[in-house]
């Protein structure tokens, strides 16, 4: 049965279409634009579910939200491909960095996007700001520097899991060459063909 992706443009459900491609499970685009002048989702999403995000996807007669959630359910579904490795602190890590991602990550690189479009206040508010977010890429920076995916030798859910909130970071929160072993891993995901496939499904996006 063919999955539906409700993506909506320049938002986490780009990594959903990625996961698609790398486990060559067949689905269906369904894309949604941006309230241009508010940038949030169109009402049309929340006739599918109260919350009315991206991303969202239906199968088998359901419908699930959460970019974690879908992405362990696509994982189990794809025979286990792209799961926690076998190895205890390797499995742990990667169920560290699934969490991490959402969890501690996006919120700090949320409020800076936010404080972006305050004029003025905005950006004495986002001096301030920065250096919680450097915390978080510093510490990212010290793990890529070690090895060569989130949990461990092999790239995972974790990655996946991963790549939006640092695509956000280089675009907007002072990512750059300055921490490489972060650059190079996100060169390395750019390069993979079922990341430049899941882009030509997904239409625009700003962050790869």
């Amino acid at each position: 049965m063919t999955i539906i992706v409700h993506h909506l443009e320049n938002s986490r459900s780009q990594r959903i279409l990625w996961l698609l491609e790398e486990l060559e499970l067949p689905y269906e685009v369904r894309r949604y634009a941006r309230d241009p002048k508010t940038m949030l989702a169109p009402e049309a999403l929340k006739r599918l579910h109260p919350l009315g995000k991206s991303p969202m996807i239906e199968d088998d007669g359901r419908v699930l939200v959460e970019t974690g959630a879908i992405v362990e359910y696509l994982v189990e579904k794809g025979d286990g491909r792209f799961a926690a490795p076998a190895h205890r602190d390797a499995a742990l890590r990667y169920r560290q960095f699934l969490h991490y991602a959402e969890g501690s990550l996006m919120p700090p690189l949320f409020v800076l996007l936010v404080l972006s479009r305050v004029p003025l206040f905005g950006r004495t508010a986002r001096r301030r700001f920065q250096p919680m977010v450097d915390v978080h890429l510093d510490y990212v920076e010290t793990v890529l520097a070690t090895q060569p995916w989130f949990a461990g030798d092999t790239i995972t859910g974790a990655d996946i899991m991963m790549s939006f909130p640092l695509e956000a970071a280089r675009s907007r929160a002072g990512l750059d060459a300055s921490r490489p072993a972060t650059i190079a891993w996100l060169d390395r995901i750019h390069a993979r063909p079922a990341y430049q496939a899941a882009l030509a499904q997904g239409g625009p996006y700003a962050y790869a």
